[in-house]
């Protein structure tokens, strides 16, 4: 079993493959998950139990326990470090993106993606890693 050791860079592996290559299925969809449990409108739900600054536990429970084959982590090229990701709506349907609850805040997995070469940085990114250039560079990785 492939073990991640930061949650978060998971969550973007996750995005890159679920949500954006459709190879990684079954598609996570918080919202027909709390849809089930009679919950209609997951962002309301979410502020009106002080849940906002947190993943979800029944998405937290669900990403950590998903397991990515080694042949789908090998099709990863490229990956975002964008706060706006669809995997972290599913994760926290309310967040507002103005803390560091899905900060990167360590690279190494990625020795997980062997054919990694791109990674995208935005100006509100979630990339908290010290000297992330310096490794991405070291690995043949463009960094934009």
């Amino acid at each position: 079993m492939t073990r991640f050791h930061d949650f978060n860079l998971k969550l973007l592996v996750i995005e890159e493959l679920m949500y954006r290559a459709g190879t990684l299925l079954p598609v996570y969809d918080v919202h027909a998950r709390l849809a089930e449990r009679g919950i209609h409108d997951a962002a309301s739900h979410v502020l009106a139990n002080g849940l906002d600054e947190e993943v979800l536990p029944e998405s937290r429970e669900y990403f950590e326990a998903l397991e990515i084959p080694a042949e789908l982590l090998a099709t990863v090229e490229e990956l975002c470090f964008d706060a706006g990701t669809d995997v972290f709506h599913h994760c926290a349907p309310a967040w507002d993106g103005e803390d560091d609850l899905f900060d990167v805040r360590s690279l190494d997995d990625l020795d997980l993606l062997p054919n990694l070469r791109e990674v995208t940085f935005v100006e509100d990114g979630v990339l908290a890693v010290d000297g992330a250039a310096e490794i991405f560079a070291a690995r043949g990785i463009d960094a934009d």
